[in-house]
């Protein structure tokens, strides 16, 4: 089966800039090419960062490109999101009982499961004793292989800045995972704005690129992220009961192609 990873689109309001880009005409072209190309795919899953600056306006434009979409989507919170703003908007997605919007669901014999890292007020991620019973609780409830999806990663990627705002304790995520950590497939993140690729507790992981801007590969100290224009990027992953592969897809690349 064919899924979408999609990361960081920093809407804001319609017609406005960031960074000398529009973020949702970038976000558009994504949808575009992921229902030209990638038709086939049972879903996408867009980890996080959906807002730049939370405001309403900028979620009924999400809500306007993500309806393009051919198959569904399933939405979660970052850094720079408001989590009532995004809830007023989007009524119907998936919550824990207290609010936290996390969700799970399974498709093709495997279990989908996204988590909450968004903590107001600050940049870097919180993942709670509520959020982990929540989380404890689901992967108990069933033995299916198990992809996780969350905006801050739960591991330092060598980037100081970014690592500066990662998820700071992730005791809580640990002890939820561990009794389950041989089902767990992959886990894919956002907030990096980078490819990134690795392991974490022997659990496989990776990002992409956001739709917009990007995080310039600085692994020497500094004391701002460096930002870029880099290719945007989706991930198109094919997951199967023998393997995961994770393509990255430079989806506004128009360089030539040709036979080889």
């Amino acid at each position: 089966m064919k899924f979408i990873h999609l990361t960081d689109p920093h809407l804001v309001e319609p017609g406005g800039q960031l960074y000398g880009l529009d973020p949702q005409v970038r976000l558009r072209e994504a949808v575009k090419s992921i229902n030209a190309e990638h038709a086939d795919a049972q879903f996408v899953v867009v980890t996080g960062d959906l807002a730049h600056a939370g405001a309403p306006a900028a979620y009924g434009a999400l809500m306007e490109e993500l309806s393009r979409l051919r198959m569904p989507v399933h939405l979660l919170m970052g850094n720079h999101d408001d989590r009532g703003a995004f809830s007023e908007k989007f009524a119907g997605a998936a919550a824990d009982a207290h609010g936290y919007v996390q969700f799970a669901f399974s498709a093709s014999g495997m279990r989908f499961v996204g988590l909450d890292t968004n903590e107001p007020g600050v940049s870097w991620g919180v993942f709670c004793e509520k959020r982990a019973q929540w989380l404890g609780a689901e992967l108990a409830s069933h033995d299916l292989p198990v992809y996780l999806f969350m905006h801050h990663p739960p591991f330092p990627v060598g980037i100081a800045t970014i690592d500066a705002i990662g998820l700071r304790e992730t005791s809580c995520l640990r002890g939820a995972i561990e009794p389950h950590r041989i089902r767990v497939r992959h886990l894919f993140f956002g907030h990096v704005h980078r490819p990134v690729a690795g392991s974490w507790l022997g659990i496989p992981t990776s990002t992409v690129r956001g739709t917009n801007h990007q995080v310039a590969l600085e692994l020497r100290p500094a004391t701002r992220i460096p930002g870029s224009h880099e290719a945007p990027q989706y991930a198109v992953v094919l997951a199967s009961e023998e393997q995961t592969i994770v393509h990255l897809h430079d989806y506004l690349d128009s360089s030539l192609r040709f036979e080889l």
